[in-house]
């Protein structure tokens, strides 16, 4: 029987085929490393982790990539207030999230690239966007994705198109933000002395600066891709609901138009959220639990899979 997957992209069940026979490229959203994760974060990697067992178990050669953030608006501001540099701060938060992988059983991925070693890629990347003339250059000097240049924008997250805004008066420079302000978003932040201080901030032939959070993703999913062979397109992009607009949306959106693919993932899997008493758990609600405070607590992590 074949394997068939519920794809957000075309919001059906779908016969799965790999790209290459035998083998599957898979790549899923890892964590941002600025705190511990807790078990909301951890239900979207075990879901992961059962899926690619399932796969394994089918006789698939899979390559699975999960990378780790350590560049981000949340970063900078946290290394900032206890004054060290970005990667000396999000070293341990690193090791933790090892240390629960590992408690909780679940299959370390072949690759866990950084967003600070793949700067080469991105700044490639974005350069590839500028000359294809569907990125330009803000007047605060960052580069920012024309959303009204790449006609599929929207189709992950089915927005409607005809309520996005585009331009000067359009253009989002945070890194996360609301479905209901779609908008231009950065490719490239030009440097403020807070990235400086916290050496994040790095050369580039459009001006000093640093990535944007969607921009790293698609760097490094290509760059892996290309070193093992596997082509433009992944098989697989999984990660949680929370992602699907704008972070996935905007993965799409800027690897094909810099490809010329019509895919970015032949698959795309979302997890749903893990929920306590009704809302989602949260750092933001202050409703979080951690791994490692289950393991004090003396929890067997196989209870916890369940």
């Amino acid at each position: 029987m074949a394997l068939r997957f519920y794809n957000t992209l075309s919001r059906s069940i779908e016969p799965f085929t790999p790209g290459v026979p035998g083998r599957v490229s898979m790549y899923t959203c890892g964590p941002t490393i600025w705190n511990y994760a807790h078990i909301g974060n951890f239900r979207t990697f075990l879901f992961e982790d059962l899926l690619r067992r399932w796969l394994e178990a089918r006789g698939l050669r899979v390559f699975h990539v999960m990378n780790l953030t350590d560049v981000d608006d949340r970063i900078i501001k946290e290394a900032g207030a206890r004054g060290l540099p970005i990667r000396e701060f999000t070293e341990p938060f690193a090791q933790a999230f090892f240390e629960d992988r590992d408690f909780l059983r679940i299959r370390p991925a072949h690759a866990y690239p950084r967003a600070t070693d793949f700067i080469a890629e991105m700044i490639r990347l974005v350069q590839g966007l500028l000359a294809k003339g569907v990125a330009y250059q803000g007047d605060d000097r960052s580069v920012y994705f024309a959303i009204q240049r790449f006609p599929a924008y929207g189709q992950l997250s089915q927005l409607d198109r005809r309520s996005l805004k585009a331009g000067a008066s359009g253009r989002v420079s945070t890194d996360e933000y609301d479905k209901e302000n779609a908008q231009d978003f950065v490719l490239w932040k030009a440097a403020r002395p807070e990235d400086e201080a916290v050496a994040a901030a790095w050369d580039a032939p459009f001006g000093r600066g640093r990535p944007g959070w969607h921009l790293e993703c698609s760097a490094m999913a290509l760059a892996l891709l290309a070193r093992e062979g596997l082509g433009e397109v992944l098989d697989i992009h999984a990660g949680g609901v929370d992602l699907i607009f704008p972070h996935h949306e905007d993965e799409i959106a800027q690897s094909c138009a810099f490809t010329g693919a019509s895919h970015f993932a032949r698959v795309w899997l979302h997890g749903e959220f893990l929920n306590v008493r009704g809302t989602k758990m949260s750092k933001r609600f202050g409703n979080i639990t951690t791994p490692r405070d289950l393991k004090a607590d003396g929890v067997d992590a196989g209870a916890l899979r369940l």
